[in-house]
């Protein structure tokens, strides 16, 4: 089993943003999912933090996407995932940070408005160990026991989104990374983010190529998530890319 492993929920942005910088790293790792509740219960008891991701490195817990990525830098430094430019770093870490407030909120509410409204959608996104009656049951339920969440991202609140994702659409037409010559902590951070905007091939059969209508189905939008494709395949997350092992669960 490899040294690394990775606390996480399968389909989190932040856990895909993880993942992303370990392959960037091509550092090994193994995946442990983490079922909501009693498994975060677990994940506290062994280190203290109940959010994933979480990344044991040996004895070190790094917890957080921003610290893995720091950490991942101190511990292999080639290729790095800052640029060592001072004011290409600050970039970099504008991009992240953008990616994982405003981006990440727009996204985060856009897709719960969808999953309130798409069966298969809500099946799809549960947790792998979720019994099938169960899982049944909230694939049944009708879209308004599940809606008040998703009332609270308006027509508007998804306009000002795809407005946003039509401009980062320009900036990446042309294929290349944000910033210089070469993919950094920033491309991973907005290419986590869009993972549910539209499910990539990595996401599994049962939802790569769905995601928010309107964005996921968009023309204008095609080239950014292409550009995300054309991402995970550098990384190797493409869909011939190698997979992290799955490490069993241990409750002990």
């Amino acid at each position: 089993m490899p040294p690394v492993k990775l606390f996480q929920f399968r389909h989190s942005p932040f856990c895909e943003k993880a993942r992303l910088l370990l392959n960037a790293k091509a550092i090994p790792y193994a995946v442990q999912e983490v079922t909501p509740g009693i498994g975060q219960v677990d994940l506290f008891r062994r280190s203290g933090q109940r959010q994933v991701p979480v990344l044991q490195d040996g004895d070190v817990l790094v917890a957080g996407s921003v610290a893995i990525a720091r950490h991942l830098d101190s511990k292999v430094p080639d290729p790095p995932l800052l640029p060592g430019d001072d004011q290409e770093r600050a970039r970099a870490l504008l991009w992240e940070n953008w990616a994982d407030t405003t981006l990440a909120h727009g996204a985060r509410m856009a897709l719960l408005q969808a999953i309130s409204r798409d069966n298969h959608l809500r099946k799809a996104l549960l947790p792998q160990a979720t019994p099938a009656p169960l899982r049944d049951v909230v694939g049944a339920l009708p879209g308004d026991v599940v809606s008040g969440v998703s009332q609270l991202f308006t027509r508007t609140d998804l306009q000002q989104l795809r407005y946003a994702l039509e401009q980062l659409t320009t900036l990446v037409a042309n294929g290349q990374p944000l910033l210089g010559p070469r993919h950094c902590v920033a491309d991973m951070a907005v290419a986590a983010q869009l993972y549910g905007l539209k499910f990539p091939a990595t996401a599994g059969a049962a939802l790569a190529g769905r995601g928010v209508p309107g964005i996921a189905d968009h023309p204008l939008l095609e080239p950014l998530f292409a550009w995300r494709d054309q991402l995970y395949g550098a990384m190797g997350r493409g869909d011939h890319g190698p997979a992290p092992f799955s490490a069993p669960t241990d409750h002990g």
